[in-house]
């Protein structure tokens, strides 16, 4: 293992996230606390699903799908697995693994089971220093990796040292020491990429960001300065304009949060440090020149001191044209299925169907459906495209009839 991963924990309690198996205080709201980490530095999240019936289990799982949703990193579910079942539910809730307890006995038996049958890097285990090495290792054999999770690492001191003494006592080889979950990180007190640079003061490989390039590798222009363009990491929207110097820039990678400097404040500038419209670092490129930094950012809030989204939004000059983005083509169409819903215009084929309810939509869909069959027997592809234009348009009749967006089936697709 090239780095020791930070993975913070909750625990999911009747709807609530809990940091400890205590469940004191009145719980986090799961989804907001896991974005949290995921912006701030966790390399992935552990989720404990604490249920208590099967009923309790489910909507837990539905929680999970928001949270795989709404966050950027890797997810590891686990803390209620009675059958392989539950391995299954947990991987199609968003987790790219499943994990196993190696105090229970039944989790131990299962892992061969479950690595044969869901893949060998979708099952890791849990252990803590109390845990038989062999176990451990005969979890190896059966294809699991190791999330070393110490109920004790509570505070900074202890985490530091704790990593240390478990390999050491455990005899576990580094490279299986997989990351530091269940570290109440509310009562650290600080930001993950701060914990992480704790660690790597220790001595701990840990995954920061590191440049390619020095900044005085950059041309810098007459200031000592650079620009930066700032995209949407998600929609390609360009959101703004900005410089660094090396301070900024340096600032930058240290802390995962777009730093700049303000040229009419003369200092240092953290976008969102007021306003609490952060942006997350997700990539840093050159442009062929060295001149020009182009940030990919996941954006809080509004990006422009106006208020705006972005910064550019004062049209100059604009001519039309057709647009080609195809996502973007199909949230402009789906918009206007949409606003046919909430604005019903007469004669219009879309509020036809709409008016005639799910059993019209349904019947279309299944012919539309049909249809394509049938052309895809023809070689002329022109006749396909036209039918399969035609029955998504239908199922997008259909999305705006039962409240699922373009956003939601990505998403999903993004999950599997």
């Amino acid at each position: 293992m090239s780095y020791i991963k930070i993975i913070p924990t909750i625990y999911l309690k009747d709807e609530k996230a809990y940091l400890d198996k205590t469940f004191t205080g009145e719980g986090y709201n799961p989804v907001e606390i896991c974005e949290n980490y995921s912006d701030n530095g966790a390399d992935e999240i552990l989720i404990m699903d604490m249920s208590d019936s099967d009923a309790t289990h489910e909507k837990n799982i539905l929680i999970m799908k928001e949270i795989a949703d709404a966050v950027d990193v890797p997810m590891l579910i686990g803390g209620n697995v009675k059958r392989l079942e539950d391995v299954k539910k947990y991987i199609y809730a968003g987790g790219q693994v499943a994990v196993l307890d190696m105090n229970k006995e039944s989790n131990v038996e299962m892992i061969k089971e479950a690595s044969d049958r869901f893949g060998k890097e979708n099952i890791a285990v849990m252990a803590d220093k109390d845990t038989d090495v062999s176990v451990l290792y005969e979890a190896k054999d059966k294809g699991a990796y190791f999330i070393i999770a110490d109920g004790e690492l509570t505070n900074l001191d202890i985490a530091k040292t704790g990593l240390k003494v478990l390999a050491k006592e455990s005899d576990v080889e580094p490279e299986y020491l997989y990351g530091i979950s269940n570290v109440d990180l509310s009562e650290i007190g600080f930001d993950i990429m701060d914990l992480k640079n704790a660690y790597k003061l220790e001595g701990f490989e840990v995954n920061m960001f590191e440049s390619s390039m020095h900044f005085s590798d950059f041309k810098l222009n007459s200031d000592g300065h650079i620009p930066v363009i700032v995209q949407d990491y998600k929609t390609d929207e360009v959101l703004m304009l900005a410089y660094m110097n090396e301070e900024a820039f340096n600032k930058t990678i240290e802390t995962g949060k777009m730093t700049y400097y303000s040229r009419s404040r003369d200092e240092l500038w953290i976008k969102g440090l007021t306003s609490g419209h952060f942006q997350y670092v997700k990539s840093l490129t050159l442009d062929c020149d060295n001149d020009t930094i182009l940030a990919k950012v996941k954006q809080i809030g509004a990006a422009c001191h106006t208020g705006n989204r972005t910064c550019f939004f004062n049209t100059l000059v604009k001519k039309e044209y057709d647009e080609t983005n195809p996502l973007k083509v199909f949230e402009d169409v789906f918009n206007v299925i949409l606003d046919r819903k909430e604005n019903p215009k007469e004669g219009s084929y879309t509020n036809y169907l709409f008016d005639k309810g799910i059993d019209k939509i349904l019947k279309k869909l299944g012919e539309e459906a049909t249809e394509i069959v049938i052309a895809a027997k023809n070689p002329d592809p022109e006749e396909i495209k036209y039918e399969m234009s035609d029955f998504l348009y239908h199922a997008m009749v259909l999305m705006a009839e039962k409240g699922v967006s373009w956003e939601d089936i990505t998403k999903e697709l993004a999950r599997r």
